[in-house]
């Protein structure tokens, strides 16, 4: 009597080639499929279905993953710098719109609810809607301080764009003092967006954006560096950078002169220190140094 065919599953009709390149690592393949005999098809038919349903969802997940890729390389990115993702936007339509006319009230007004009130209602809102800021008056400062780092990257354009080479350490000074000088029109009244930034609710988003603009100096100068330089460099310059703030807070000389100086001095400072690191001692010495110096610098007493 002559046997009667094996019937394999449906999905195997269609998927057997694909099954035979592409198999699960944890089933063995002890034989060609020529050589394989129906007892044995039979009870490796769930195998193949197990195998089908495998490559199925291989598939699908590769093109979700495409398709998200193909997503976010299309959207445009603020944050310059390669060496961190992109963070998300930290504002929405509605608190843009009110902060960027609350902070033209800041020079008569300050870091506080009365600009957040008048900007709300200039904007078209009531004084209420204010209270969208989840973080207050902090969002104002943390305004300011997104603005002009994301403004870098033209300025930059515009520094570096001549025939004059500059070296690294002349690119470093040129974008930190243009960082500098966007805290002019607010200078009168920085000290209370330092004071806010002191807040213990405040201060690790203070300290990570002034990281964002260490690393976004670094990034717009050319730094390609991927040794412990990496992280020295920009601990370093974001101990410059706040301690210049805090001094430019109190200069009353012509154009800031005196603030000009002092951040040379500093920038002349960190050169020789980092010409004298060379164990990783010393490297982890200075790191814990200058992280200290930057919560000084926002007014935590440490």
């Amino acid at each position: 009597m002559a046997s009667v065919p094996t019937r394999l599953p449906s999905c195997a009709t269609s998927c057997c080639r694909v099954a035979m390149r592409v198999r699960p690592k944890n089933i063995e393949r002890k034989a060609p499929l020529s050589t394989v005999t129906s007892n044995s098809l039979i009870t490796n038919s769930s195998s193949l279905t197990f195998s089908c349903s495998r490559y199925n969802a291989f598939n699908s997940r590769k093109f979700l993953i495409s398709s998200t890729n193909s997503k976010s390389l299309s959207l445009g990115r603020k944050y310059h710098s390669y060496d961190h993702p992109s963070p998300t936007e930290p504002f929405s339509p509605t608190e843009r719109a009110i902060l960027a006319a609350a902070y033209a009230r800041v020079p008569e007004h300050g870091f506080s609810q009365e600009s957040l009130a008048l900007g709300a209602r200039h904007a078209g809102y009531l004084d209420i809607s204010t209270n969208l800021l989840p973080d207050g008056v902090f969002s104002l400062v943390q305004w300011h301080m997104v603005s002009q780092r994301e403004a870098l990257a033209g300025r930059a354009r515009a520094l570096f764009s001549g025939e004059e080479r500059m070296g690294v350490g002349r690119k470093v000074e040129a974008l930190v003092w243009e960082r500098l000088m966007g805290n002019k029109e607010v200078i009168g009244r920085w000290q209370e967006a330092l004071a806010i930034m002191a807040q213990p609710s405040y201060v690790p988003e203070s300290l990570r954006e002034l990281a964002r603009l260490s690393d976004e100096i670094w990034f717009l100068v050319g730094d390609t560096a991927v040794d412990p330089s990496w992280y020295t460099k920009r601990a370093s310059l974001s101990t410059v950078y706040a301690s210049t703030e805090l001094f430019m807070t109190t200069d009353r000389s012509e154009g800031f002169a005196e603030t000009r100086k002092f951040l040379r001095r500093r920038l002349d400072e960190v050169q020789e220190v980092g010409g004298t690191l060379r164990s990783m001692g010393q490297w982890i010495g200075f790191t814990a140094s200058a992280g200290l110096n930057v919560l000084r610098s926002k007014g935590m007493r440490i």
